[in-house]
């Protein structure tokens, strides 16, 4: 086995504490049943989802960022006035302005951080990741986090079968640091943008072109709205092959890999990929039966399912994998360095 370092850089990112944060509320499947037309075995089959965990009102993405980063910080025996930068990947801010990172810099009490929101759907997490990345490598920062957070059932119609069964509440963050001496971090990563794809998963409503009016609520154009056929076949292809393409770029395969992350959006979707690498189900995480399609939060809090299943060591290779509304592609190879 082969294996690229790209691009040449003097330091190097690794990912030294991980937290992870859900709401206490779950709506099971049973619950779904008695709001609209569908059946647990339906949802079960379809996507591998059995519950999801929902805010209380009041709660927005931002309370749900910074518990996740108050874990990842004590992980790692941090104070919070040592963090630099806040990055929060999110679709589903408290408000579209000030940032979410702005209101989670606060709560937490980083007084030393600058930050800002990336938006990139369920490829959030691993574009912030990566970004976070080359800000370490830069040699301008040494303590970055990086969280994944999205409050979902407030964009969501649970009027809508189709969209209300997939998505769930939660948070994930992770705390990035220069590498040590012989550690390796992240090594590369694979992104693409399809735009043509925006009409199959999107929320019309609330930005400059359609602010919100009483017509626009009316029509509920608040929701996400998606095309799941076209979402589903795009998603199969395409987190394949950015894993396919970054492993490749590296000279390894999936059976090099000692643990694959993915974005969880569906069950099928993942062993589909999983298979494509020639990677057996014992190597993949799977938790959307329990959490659902958190969009941006979902592999934040796969990793974390990962540790609590001990399924990771230091020096263990691994890869990230997303598909996301826009339509955004993303797949990252590391390290494992904790």
């Amino acid at each position: 086995m082969s294996l690229t370092l790209r691009p040449p850089v003097s330091v190097r990112a690794k990912i030294s504490a991980v937290g992870t944060y859900v709401p206490p509320r779950l709506l099971t499947n049973a619950d779904l049943e008695k709001m609209v037309a569908t059946n647990n075995e339906w949802i079960v089959e379809r996507t591998g989802i059995r519950e999801r965990h929902i805010v209380e009102k009041g709660v927005g993405t931002s309370d749900l960022a910074t518990e996740a980063a108050r874990r990842c910080l004590a992980m790692r025996g941090m104070d919070a006035t040592e963090v630099e930068v806040i990055i929060v990947a999110t679709v589903t801010p408290d408000m579209i302005f000030p940032a979410a990172a702005c209101l989670v810099q606060d709560k937490l009490g980083a007084k030393r951080a600058w930050g800002f929101d990336l938006s990139a759907a369920c490829s959030g997490f691993p574009y912030a990741l990566q970004v976070g990345a080359k800000l370490i490598e830069s040699g301008m920062q040494k303590a970055v986090l990086v969280i994944g957070a999205d409050v979902m059932s407030s964009i969501i119609d649970y009027t809508d079968r189709t969209t209300c069964v997939i998505f769930g509440d939660g948070a994930g963050a992770v705390l990035l640091e220069p590498c040590a001496e012989g550690e390796v971090g992240l090594i590369d990563y694979w992104h693409e943008v399809d735009g043509s794809g925006v009409s199959s998963l999107y929320m019309p409503g609330g930005g400059s072109l359609h602010p919100a009016t009483a017509e626009t609520i009316a029509d509920k154009m608040h929701f996400v709205h998606q095309d799941g056929q076209a979402v589903y076949k795009f998603a199969v292809r395409k987190m394949a092959e950015a894993s396919e393409r970054v492993l490749q770029r590296n000279g390894i395969t999936g059976q090099d890999l000692s643990c694959f992350i993915p974005h969880q959006a569906n069950k099928r979707i993942i062993l589909s990929t999983a298979e494509r690498l020639g990677m057996p189900e014992s190597r993949v995480v799977i938790n959307i039966d329990r959490y659902g399609n958190t969009t941006a939060g979902t592999i934040p809090l796969a990793m974390g399912t990962a540790m609590e299943e001990e399924r990771l060591k230091k020096g263990d290779l691994v890869l990230l994998a997303s598909v996301g509304a826009g339509f955004t592609v993303g797949a990252t190879l590391l390290r494992w360095e904790m």
